[in-house]
């Protein structure tokens, strides 16, 4: 079994987003780009992924300019092509399709030598289902610190 080592985690999906399923897909990458993700400068926030002429890409993720590579550096929010089977492709694709669904990066992480992605598909929580969720773990914890005493 390969080690993993997580670089980036969008802990605001989960709080955004209902998530339904969780995939893992590869990246395309430049040579400058996993040099830059496996120094943990990887911003995910507000980025997605979105099906386009059979292919499933991933917009605004931010991976920052690796410092040594001067000349052939790459585009910090270029669009980056992911790797997937074609039936999970498909589905993927009818799924963000549907009004109110979409798809998000969860994490960035090594598996290997290579920079893989867990991209899940959401739906958007309403901002009572965010206080609702918020309330629940609240709970949750309180119920836990009373047991221990």
């Amino acid at each position: 079994m390969t080690k993993s080592r997580d670089i980036a985690v969008n802990r605001r999906a989960t709080y955004d987003y209902e998530i339904l399923e969780r995939l893992e897909a590869g990246l395309v990458l430049m040579s400058s780009e996993i040099k830059s993700i496996r120094d943990n400068r990887v911003n995910l926030s507000g980025a997605y992924a979105f099906p386009q002429n059979g292919e499933l890409w991933l917009q605004n993720c931010h991976i920052a300019p690796y410092p040594s590579a001067v000349r052939d550096n790459h585009e910090p929010l270029r669009p980056r092509k992911l790797l997937l089977r074609k039936d999970q492709l498909r589905r993927l694709s009818e799924t963000a399709k549907q009004k109110g669904y979409t798809i998000v990066p969860l994490k960035i992480y090594i598996s290997g030598h290579y920079a893989k992605i867990q991209l899940g598909v959401g739906r958007g929580k309403k901002r009572f289902d965010k206080r609702r969720a918020v309330a629940e773990r609240d709970r949750r914890r309180e119920a836990r610190e009373a047991e221990r005493r």
